[in-house]
């Protein structure tokens, strides 16, 4: 039998009143803690991708911000410190050709970005692979 005690009564309203965090709070989360030499370049690249389509959505997914509409399409990988790394990972990807798409893998491309000049010069091809990614999610 268990007894409820005060102490008891507080934390069972406590745990009751604690409020689920959505997917973007949980990213606001993970970037305020994120210590990182290129955090203002990923908050740059976050912001593009955020800005392409008012449908793609934000979310934690292998312990970095990712990005998806009805589908995972691309996330970042924050290992490397001396670039922005982005893991395009839709099978879809495998369609699009681009100069800033590497690699030959199944299912993925990545993409390596070194600075700010660097983000925003390739700021439009961003946004045209998200928006070819979408296109082709909405044709199936």
């Amino acid at each position: 039998m268990i007894l409820f005690n005060d102490h008891n009564r507080h934390l069972s309203t406590f745990y009751k009143m604690a409020k689920k965090q959505s997917d973007p709070e949980k990213v606001i989360e993970f970037m305020t803690q994120l210590r990182h030499p290129l955090k203002k370049e990923i908050e740059a690249v976050r912001d593009i991708i955020k800005n392409t389509d008012t449908r793609i959505s934000e979310r934690i997914k292998w312990a970095a911000p990712s990005y998806y509409y009805k589908e995972d399409l691309v996330t970042f990988n924050h290992r490397a410190q001396d670039c922005v790394h982005l893991i395009f990972h839709h099978p879809n990807i495998e369609k699009i050709n681009s100069p800033i798409l590497e690699g030959n893998f199944v299912s993925r491309r990545m993409t390596y970005l070194r600075n700010m000049d660097e983000i925003m010069a390739q700021k439009t091809e961003i946004e045209r692979i998200m928006k070819q990614l979408i296109a082709y999610l909405e044709e199936e």
